[in-house]
């Protein structure tokens, strides 16, 4: 039986000394004590970029963790994460519509809110929800993009107006409330009231409309002859209509009420 040894003070002074003599200081640059405007010290025992690496997996790992034991939440996280890392970039998603029909749907990614993506090209402006994306990537032959250009330069007049009136100075530009909240589809629908719009309903029918309201889980939409309400939960697309598409559609339905 191996027996504790009992070391003195004296004994592990000398012995401490002795290794604090033979030990190897590396000089540090990035940590320095006597720096205003970096750390005092490392956070982690590795290099920065050996940390950054780390940080990124970790997300990732527990990004799959939650999905691997909620199926729901790990496809709206899954599906945030991947549309972030490619905001104002070109993007292809598979979507569902009606019972069967599938939608093919290629844009930049222009919003990304809590429940949904908006997806602008030369001609329209689509929101789809999560619930009903199947899959998303990025379409071929197009680069793989780092997302640095993504970050929004905040001038001295802006962080003013920021410190002094934050709710006014947000709610007044998309791209900040972008950057600070992450919206509800009825949210982001209320804010684009006067559109019109083609919406696509899960029980296979569509419904054309300008956007008059957009609360309590219900979207209104008027049709020339009166408002016609349509559930939040059943919507599957939304894409805009173009000028010549209204005119067409409230054309057709003069004649049709002339009959």
């Amino acid at each position: 039986m191996k027996q504790n040894k009992t070391i003195r003070l004296p004994e592990y002074t000398k012995e401490l000394l002795e290794k604090r003599e033979r030990e190897v200081i590396t000089e540090d640059l990035y940590n320095l004590a006597d720096s205003d405007d970096q750390l005092t010290s490392p956070t982690t025992s590795t290099t920065t970029e050996e940390t950054r690496l780390f940080m990124e997996y970790m997300s990732l790992s527990n990004l799959q963790n939650i999905a691997s034991t909620d199926e729901l939440k790990g496809k709206y996280l899954t599906l945030k994460k991947f549309f972030k890392s490619k905001r104002n970039q070109q993007v292809e998603v598979y979507s569902r519509s009606g019972v069967n029909e599938k939608i093919y749907t290629e844009g930049k990614v222009s919003a990304i809110g809590r429940d949904f993506v908006m997806l602008t090209n030369l001609k329209d402006r689509i929101w789809i929800p999560y619930d009903y994306i199947d899959r998303a990537n990025i379409p071929f032959g197009i680069p793989n993009y780092s997302n640095s250009h993504q970050h929004y330069i905040y001038d001295n007049d802006l962080r003013t107006k920021l410190l002094r009136n934050f709710g006014e100075t947000v709610s007044k530009r998309e791209v900040l409330r972008q950057q600070f909240y992450e919206e509800t589809l009825q949210t982001n629908l209320s804010s684009w009231k006067g559109s019109w719009v083609d919406v696509h309903i899960k029980d296979g029918a569509k419904k054309k409309g300008r956007i008059t309201n957009s609360e309590q889980g219900k979207l209104t939409l008027y049709s020339q002859v009166k408002d016609d309400g349509v559930e939040m939960q059943n919507i599957q697309f939304i894409k805009t209509l173009r000028f010549f598409q209204v005119t067409a559609f409230l054309f057709r339905r003069v004649l049709k009420g002339s009959e």
